[in-house]
């Protein structure tokens, strides 16, 4: 037996359907509104499909769904960008970031020799300090690994510790992550020693192994390269 919410369904004239964009074409008021949801008969539908009566079925449904028990799970209270460097994906939390720009090739600048400061590059006409991550966490960054069914494109990470900006050019970006802080692993042994020393733990994500830098000390060696 048709209930009253489907019975006022089937009321409703879905000419756009038949007729109008996802039809023939053939309504005299597409050459007015161009596109059915311009059209009041379209807006007029809308509104009763949203003011049609609601009957015991549906009540239920909802209330089923409302009387699950809470999802006990870890919150997802932290968040962090996540990059690749040679064959290792890295994240930093997500404060730290101003923006992502293209790649740009740095400037070098004389008589400064800085392990992993590689110039300036100029991004939007502003001029930043071009830092190689590579070089600070010993990451071999002519290895690379290809993730299938995606394009990968080498990125600036632009960020700001103490109110000072920085350049970090990686080789691919996957995006921001949202984790539960104790999900957080401790690395593992075989991290080679340049690397691990900079992270603070491991999160695994849609199949990567993801070291979650320590934000304090990466930018207390950013500093130093500048002095």
């Amino acid at each position: 037996m048709m209930t009253i919410a489907e019975q006022s369904i089937q009321d409703i004239n879905d000419c756009w359907n038949r007729i109008g964009v996802s039809g023939d074409h053939s309504c005299e008021k597409l050459q007015q509104f161009v596109h059915c949801r311009n059209c009041d008969v379209y807006a007029g539908a809308a509104q009763r499909n949203l003011q049609r009566p609601v009957d015991a079925a549906y009540k239920q449904e909802w209330a089923e769904h409302f009387r699950q028990p809470e999802d006990n799970r870890a919150q997802l209270d932290s968040s962090c960008l996540v990059f690749r460097i040679g064959r290792e994906w890295l994240s930093l939390p997500t404060s730290v970031f101003l923006s992502v720009a293209p790649q740009a090739a740095p400037h070098r600048l004389p008589h400064r020799n800085a392990r992993g400061l590689a110039g300036v590059v100029n991004v939007g006409g502003k001029l930043y300090p071009c830092i190689s991550l590579a070089a600070l966490l010993d990451v071999d960054d002519t290895e690379s690994v290809a993730r299938t069914g995606r394009h990968t494109f080498a990125r600036l990470l632009l960020v700001q510790w103490d109110g000072q900006p920085y350049a970090l050019p990686v080789a691919d970006l996957h995006g921001i992550l949202r984790y539960a802080a104790s999900d957080v692993q401790p690395p593992a042994a075989t991290i080679n020693k340049g690397l691990s020393r900079y992270l603070t733990g491991v999160i695994t994500h849609d199949g990567m192994q993801v070291g979650c830098l320590d934000a304090g000390l990466l930018g207390y060696q950013l500093a130093r390269t500048l002095r």
